[in-house]
């Protein structure tokens, strides 16, 4: 892999590696692997720890993981694609592809059931979709919530229905706000995976392979694992409400049984993929200028442009409205670097995925990076590794 060849000489990773031996050791991580591009030139490269940690499996570059929503970047990038070919624009309502997603009504603020709605003082835009300000939701981090029943009663995530049948059931479901006035994690990114199917005529995982995962050479991603002996194994912390105990629980089964061992009707946009560090730096570094490019410039710079309202932030549940994060047509910005956020980190466009998996790009300080873990997310190991490696680059510049 003459790709994965630290050639960006004199970079000193030791405290950022030692932190996350750390973590292994404790039993907080099973293991820990990341890249860091200065430029498209590979600074650092390393693999700690265990693929398969009760198999005494050492982890290896070439493994595959869970990337969950790590997915998103691809499908925006593929929905990008056809951008930039004239096949749509970021305004155009979505109901001109997809029209279930007509008529939408919004849920009342004091709303007791899903009949207590208004009409939507706007259509859902493609725009919208690409920066999770559609008003749609996801039904898995609001927990006892009349719009998280309903995504559950209605079963929208579901592995054994189309991208096309998901859209079914969505058409007589509220919105949670009006088009573009707020923000929410959501659905939105599968939706984009139907418009890119819609619009191409191909299946997504077709579309995907042509466009993106071919021209690449990213062999080892996609809806079913190459090689499912490189498949690793897939943990949650001990204690979902305390991530800093100590101890790991496997989940063989995550998400659903049989995922990534055989094809699935559903082909998330949001979440479906599993991929390899090799391959996730390939995109990452296609989206860096200094070489071929897979979107234009422009449209690159759109992408890592803020999309949302001004005073208007991402948010999750439990912890509230994040100050100074916004939200590109790609991932979220960090507009103003938090106390947890290196200074460096101001322009950082990124995202991460449930199981652990993280990636960056950060224009004005010239870095990109790539995390791939499986542990399920709550510890805040990505954070410490993040600033240590802005830290580690600033040293030496």
């Amino acid at each position: 892999m003459d790709d994965m060849k630290v050639t960006a000489i004199g970079y000193e990773f030791r405290a950022a590696h030692a932190a996350m031996q750390r973590y292994v050791d404790q039993n907080l991580l099973a293991g820990f692997s990341s890249a860091v591009l200065i430029s498209r030139e590979l600074a650092d490269v390393t693999c700690i720890g265990w693929a398969d940690k009760e198999a005494g499996i050492p982890l290896r570059i070439d493994h595959i993981f869970r990337v969950f929503s790590n997915t998103k970047l691809i499908t925006s990038c593929a929905a990008l694609l056809l951008f930039e070919e004239g096949r749509f624009q970021l305004d155009d309502p979505i109901e001109r592809f997809i029209p279930q997603l007509a008529n939408r009504r919004v849920l009342r603020p004091d709303a007791s059931t899903l009949q207590q709605s208004e009409a939507a003082i706007r259509p859902i835009t493609i725009r919208h979709l690409m920066s999770h300000s559609s008003g749609l939701s996801y039904g898995l981090l609001d927990p006892g919530t009349l719009i998280f029943n309903a995504y559950k009663e209605r079963k929208v995530i579901n592995p054994a229905t189309t991208l096309g049948e998901m859209m079914d059931v969505l058409a007589d479901l509220p919105l949670i706000f009006h088009p573009g006035s707020s923000w929410e994690y959501s659905i939105a990114t599968d939706v984009l995976a139907r418009l890119v199917e819609v619009i191409s005529g191909e299946r997504f995982d077709a579309f995907l392979q042509s466009r993106i995962l071919g021209p690449l050479g990213m062999a080892d991603t996609g809806f079913v694992a190459s090689d499912p002996d490189r498949l690793v194994a897939y943990y949650a912390g001990a204690d979902r409400f305390d991530p800093t105990k100590l101890g790991l629980v496997r989940l063989d089964d995550a998400p659903y049984p049989g995922a990534y061992r055989r094809l699935f009707p559903r082909q998330n946009g949001g979440s479906g993929l599993v991929s390899t560090l090799p391959d996730m730096l390939a995109l990452i570094r296609s989206l860096l200028p200094g070489g071929p490019t897979l979107l234009k410039p422009d449209t690159i710079r759109l992408m890592m442009t803020n999309q949302l309202p001004e005073g208007v932030w991402i948010r999750f549940p439990g912890y509230g409205e994040l100050q100074g994060k916004g939200h590109g047509l790609a991932g979220a910005l960090t507009l103003e670097p938090s106390a947890f956020d290196h200074p460096n980190a101001r322009g950082e466009l990124f995202w991460g995925g449930r199981g652990g998996t993280q990636w960056w790009i950060s224009p004005k300080s010239n870095i990109a990076g790539l995390i791939m873990t499986q542990r399920e997310m709550g510890h805040p190991f990505v954070v410490e590794f993040k600033r240590l490696a802005y830290e580690a680059i600033k040293r030496e510049s």
